[in-house]
């Protein structure tokens, strides 16, 4: 990567590219968004290959026709029906950039902020921002920090949050990976295999029902691998909805504050293993439905339908206004914590 193409300045703070790696892993992070550039790792052959979309310039990141390649999301990931929630007896209303919805915090949110960066070495990158008392409209000022290392083959992601008023936060992080190398082309033949019995079906607006559904006898059944778009296609309404998979996982075994095994998927070309590990209790699985075509990435490919996958550990969509989800509410002056580990193997 070219350090001099993420360096400039938006509202005045200085935008930088990180590199943090070990002997068989190589990640370029931005501070722009808190954004990963570049992920790369060892495939069969033994040869490094970079399985994060994204792009060779920072113009390219402000330009581009998906916004959250490699970013930090927040302060609220994935949707809020109607762009309000109440807390305390007091509404609170979001600008709504998806249909009806608040999507991924808002317009000017996480993932379009030049982030301040507080600790850098070899092997770590701690980067932080400061969101004002409403800003998107939620409440508190919010001091969130998140720290991106590396241990041997794992990349490890920790969040940190504190706020001067009662709020509401939900983060995750936005690669859009490919496991043969960015810019191969479809990822229906990867594998997938998911840690959950149960998904949380959604209306024609992406929000969930409030119910809570088996994912047995459906094409939400990965609780053993198999490929991504073996039944994306099938006649079924939840699949319609999503324009394929953009659904909520409620994962096996959670334990709050325990790291769990979230899912693993497999490139079925490259050989390379990524297991997805963390502390929160939902992934949502994408499977990059709504890529035009018209973003061309770092190896000069033209990103297409479906050409990339997300598991974005979260909190449930619209757990505000869901009250048997768990709690997404942080409390003034309590912290909130969070990890996700992606960990990297070849099969």
């Amino acid at each position: 990567m070219n350090y001099a193409n993420f360096e400039s300045k938006i509202d005045l703070k200085p935008v930088r590219l990180f590199q943090i790696k070990s002997n068989s892993f190589s990640c370029f992070i931005t501070n722009y968004g808190a954004r990963i550039v570049s992920l790369q790792v060892v495939d069969k052959a033994m040869k490094m290959t970079d399985v994060v979309c994204g792009f060779n310039t920072l113009d390219e990141y402000i330009g581009a026709s998906e916004q959250y390649h490699g970013a930090t999301v927040g302060r609220f990931a994935n949707r809020i029906a109607d762009g309000n929630f109440i807390i305390n007896n007091t509404s609170y209303y979001l600008q709504k950039n998806n249909g009806p919805n608040s999507l991924h915090g808002g317009v000017k949110a996480f993932h379009n902020q030049v982030w301040s960066c507080i600790a850098n070495d070899e092997k770590s990158v701690k980067l932080e921002l400061v969101s004002p008392h409403m800003e998107e409209g939620f409440p508190g000022e919010l001091r969130v920090q998140v720290l991106y290392s590396i241990q041997g083959s794992t990349l490890q992601i920790k969040y940190k949050a504190t706020t001067t008023k009662d709020t509401v936060v939900n983060f995750t992080h936005h690669s859009y990976f490919n496991l043969n190398g960015e810019g191969t082309g479809s990822i229906l033949n990867h594998l997938l295999k998911i840690n959950s019995d149960y998904f949380t079906p959604i209306n024609h607006n992406g929000i969930p029902t409030g119910n809570i559904k088996m994912v047995i006898d459906s094409p939400f059944d990965f609780t053993n691998s198999k490929q991504m778009g073996s039944q994306i296609e099938e006649d079924n309404v939840q699949l319609v909805y999503g324009d394929g998979y953009d659904h909520n996982f409620v994962l096996n075994q959670f334990v709050e504050g325990e790291i769990n095994k979230a899912a693993e998927a497999i490139g079925d070309q490259s050989g390379i293993k990524m297991e997805a590990w963390t502390t929160e209790p939902g992934v949502q699985f994408y499977t990059a439905n709504h890529f035009d075509g018209t973003d061309i990435g770092k190896s000069g490919i033209n990103y297409d339908r479906r050409s990339a996958f997300c598991l974005e550990t979260q909190h449930f969509p619209d757990s505000p206004n869901q009250k048997h989800f768990p709690s997404t509410l942080l409390r003034a002056n309590q912290i909130f914590d969070s990890v996700t580990e992606y960990r990297f193997s070849i099969v």
